[in-house]
């Protein structure tokens, strides 16, 4: 169409317009601003032809909401992966060391990862079996439910339920809910049982030895104990990959714990040398070394995460996964925007949240990212 027709057919649409009172035509009719060259635009996966799963995830960053949340999140993550000191430039304040261009070329993002119970309880425990496998993780920060509920796995399964099924019948069966899995409670009788000879052992081997447990030394010997491939703690344990969890009480371990103090009392976990161990884990990797963290819910793994990197003053990379809302000043529902405001990540980092259901986001996460990414380690 000429630009003749379009003048002519815009003086047109102004005439038939002419009664209309100007303030509500100025209103709805306002002019916008030129979008910036290259501004994406919104475009979704498009069924049509063969099925490309590849492409369908791909699509998801342009189709707008909590899925452009997760196309940025899978950035933030690639971001991670790929970072090497050599890519950061040398000054009269580098060290010696840290001029090998070999050694700058191995220098990766020390990658934190955080997650909550139900996550272990639910089929998100295999992609973490298979991060801390095959070493693409470097620290792991739980609850105690995390930590129990991997090895309650490996004695019995857990089983698919429903959110509807009533507590008061569940009660009288012995079937504890979580959500819409079920746990029957003979899986932490046979808990106590495996359990209780090797805190035993544990009391013995301090009063023998002089040994000081800690929450993370509980951990790594509860992983070699169990012996199980299925296990994250099991690999965690191989790979010497720290597993801090400063609320290691706070669930069945804990009721292990209590009922062993009056069985043989005088075990004694100290929580001081684990938060100076968790706090030197950020704290030790220097400027211009870059640390990231990866959040799936909140509570206790996402500050005892944050709090650590706020003694270097904040991670290079954030990425959180969680349904928790801000209105209630919950930590757990807080921005990453609001960790920047205590130090805790870095102002000119680039952190996502996406409000979603980790079991559902983490496996395509994973997918989009360590699985296609990860380089292995030497």
């Amino acid at each position: 169409r000429s630009h003749l027709e379009e003048k002519h057919k815009m003086s047109t649409i102004l005439n038939d317009l002419s009664a209309v009172p100007d303030g509500a035509l100025d209103a709805v009719l306002l002019k916008s601003v030129e979008m910036p060259e290259g501004t994406p635009t919104v475009r979704g996966y498009d069924f049509e032809g063969p099925l490309d799963l590849q492409k369908m995830l791909d699509c998801m960053m342009t189709s707008g909401y909590q899925a452009t949340q997760f196309g940025r999140c899978v950035n933030e993550v690639n971001r991670m992966l790929k970072w090497r000191l050599s890519d950061e430039s040398i000054d009269d304040t580098t060290d010696e060391e840290e001029r090998d261009p070999a050694y700058r070329a191995s220098l990766r993002c020390k990658i934190f990862l955080g997650f909550t119970s139900n996550l272990i309880s639910s089929g998100v425990r295999e992609q973490l079996t298979y991060l801390v496998k095959n070493k693409m993780i470097d620290v792991l920060v739980t609850t105690a439910g995390g930590v129990e509920e991997d090895f309650i796995k490996c004695l019995a399964p857990t089983y698919l339920g429903d959110f509807a099924l009533k507590g008061a019948e569940l009660r009288k069966q012995g079937l504890n809910r979580i959500g819409n899995l079920l746990v029957p409670n003979d899986n932490y009788c046979k808990f106590e049982d495996w359990i209780m000879p090797i805190l035993d052992a544990m009391k013995k081997e301090q009063d023998e030895t002089g040994v000081v447990w800690t929450p993370s030394k509980v951990i790594h010997r509860l992983g070699l104990e169990i012996n199980n491939e299925e296990s994250v703690y099991y690999w965690a344990a191989k790979m010497n990959i720290p597993v801090y969890c400063p609320a290691l009480t706070d669930g069945s371990i804990g009721d292990m714990l209590y009922f062993h103090s009056f069985k043989n009392p005088g075990l004694v976990v100290d929580l001081v040398q684990d938060v100076r161990a968790m706090n030197d884990e950020a704290r030790t990797v220097g400027r211009p070394k870059k640390t990231g963290m990866i959040i799936l819910g909140g509570g206790v793994p996402k500050h005892h995460i944050n709090n650590a990197n706020l003694m270097r003053n904040g991670a290079d990379f954030s990425v959180s996964i969680n349904t928790a809302q801000e209105f209630d000043g919950s930590d757990s529902g807080a921005k990453p925007d609001e960790a920047v405001s205590w130090g805790k990540i870095r102002p000119e980092a680039t952190p996502v949240k996406v409000h979603a259901d980790a079991s559902i986001m983490f496996p395509l996460l994973v997918a989009q990212t360590f699985k296609r990414n990860f380089e292995p380690k030497p």
